[in-house]
């Protein structure tokens, strides 16, 4: 049995995969975990890509495009929000001036 042709399905697949993950780290909130997914696959789809020819690798490269705007969007928005809970980190939000 021949597992060229199963490599290059897998190859393939992988990179379109990476491009779905890609779109979906766009997604506001829940974005992140699927652009560092679409990261991931990329990767494996790209060690691949060195063996044989990929007719999907453009849908790789958008992929690690979207999936690369995506993480640093939504990080730096997560990273924002760090932030701001802890510079505001009085809990609900009331601050007891003591005048009362």
């Amino acid at each position: 049995m021949n597992d060229i042709p199963a490599a290059k399905i897998k190859m393939m697949k992988a990179s379109l995969r990476c491009l779905v993950f890609g779109l979906l780290g766009l997604i506001p909130v829940i974005g992140l975990p699927f652009a560092l997914a679409a990261l991931w696959l990329s990767g494996r789809a790209r060690l691949k890509e060195k063996l044989y020819w990929n007719a999907a690798r453009p849908n790789r490269i958008w992929g690690v495009v979207c999936a690369a705007l995506g993480t640093i969007l939504w990080g730096f928005v997560f990273a924002l929000i760090v932030y701001h809970a802890a510079v505001n980190g009085s809990g609900g939000g009331y601050r007891y001036s003591g005048d009362e």
